[in-house]
């Protein structure tokens, strides 16, 4: 009778000990977790970035008229066409620091700012479109798309023009 008392303790005792472990590993492990995908967005949101500069300048340089439409993919963070200052900015924040607190980051013509608040890093990327009049739907007003599980469709016109005014919309 006693040797049954003492294997359900050892088997008690070694589950605990094995949770306890378990636990140890996850508390470690999951913020590393966290900020690799944060990571992983940011340079999502980046390549998106690029594509979007890519497609103004072929819409420019093919003429008045032209349009392209791209699938737009953004699971975090807030991209905004901003028409007042003539620029693209994408907005994050995570646990990832992507670049050195308050400096000012090159990325071929990305402009990448990264600063911190407690324990969260915001990432702020901007692409200034100084030769441009950039609109959204038509107007001189800001567009914001926020993340999504499911993708836009932004489309990007060449409404040409005296100031080369590009249009962006979503469909």
């Amino acid at each position: 009778m006693k040797k049954k008392g003492q294997v359900w303790v050892e088997t008690v005792t070694y589950t605990l000990i094995a949770f306890i472990l378990i636990g140890l590993v996850l508390a470690f492990v999951k913020p590393k977790i966290d900020e690799l995908q944060d990571k992983a967005t940011i340079d999502q949101s980046l390549n998106v970035l690029q594509q979007i500069d890519s497609i103004v300048n072929e819409v420019y340089q093919s003429g008045v008229g032209n349009k392209r439409v791209l699938d737009l993919t953004l699971s975090q963070g807030t991209l905004t066409i901003n028409s007042s200052s003539d620029s693209i900015d994408f907005l994050f924040k995570g646990t990832y620091m992507y670049s050195e607190l308050g400096k000012v980051y090159m990325d071929g013509n990305f402009k990448i700012i990264t600063t911190q608040s407690g324990s969260e890093y915001t990432v702020y990327i901007e692409r200034d479109y100084p030769n441009f009049n950039l609109t959204y739907n038509g107007k001189k007003t800001s567009g914001v798309i926020t993340g999504s599980s499911s993708s836009y469709n932004l489309i990007v016109s060449n409404n040409g023009g005296a100031s080369q005014n590009i249009d962006f919309s979503l469909e």
